[in-house]
């Protein structure tokens, strides 16, 4: 199917680039299938716009060109997610410590202590908590300034604040960080 650039049917590209992003997106992908659709299709009117203000000769767009299209929008998610992997910042985030299965006591100590983690930071306010949870996945201040499109300067404030009520929160507890 072609599309003419003097008057470009939306409805009909929308369709074509719909079937397009469905025969190509991975299923792992298929949550951001409408996302990926919308940014395929923007690309493909800012191409036609720059044709058609260009003194180039406009030949329509073809099925094989909005399938490249597609195409590209899906390799250049793929690699930023990549670049990026998103991570859960919700209550369930912090990931369960790791035990030895050698010492029981030890491993009995590390599950309250995880127990003891969850639950301080469910009680945190919400933007401490997410700053908080980032640090202890392992994240920078500044890579989780950019995960939570925060400044830096707040992040690195949340996030010893939270740190600051996580310490007391767990002595409470009688837990010793």
């Amino acid at each position: 199917m072609s599309h003419g650039n003097a008057h470009l049917d939306y409805d009909t590209l929308r369709r074509d680039v719909v079937r397009a992003v469905a025969r190509l997106c991975p299923g792992w992908l298929s949550q951001r299938r409408e996302d990926l659709v919308q940014i395929a299709v923007m690309r493909v009117m800012r191409i036609t716009e720059k044709r058609s203000s260009s003194d180039e000769v406009n030949e329509p767009l073809s099925t094989s060109y909005l399938y490249r299209v597609a195409y590209s929008v899906l390799v250049d998610e793929i690699r930023r997610l990549r670049r990026h992997p998103e991570t859960d910042l919700e209550d369930d985030a912090v990931a369960p410590l790791a035990v030895s299965k050698e010492n029981p006591e030890r491993t009995a100590a590390s599950k309250e202590i995880g127990r003891g983690i969850q639950d301080c930071l469910s009680q945190m306010k919400r933007e401490r908590r997410l700053a908080a949870t980032l640090h202890l996945q392992g994240h920078t201040v500044p890579e989780a300034a950019r995960i939570l499109d925060w400044a830096v300067k707040q992040t690195e404030n949340l996030v010893y604040r939270g740190l600051a009520d996580l310490r007391k929160c767990l002595l409470a507890k009688g837990i010793r960080p």
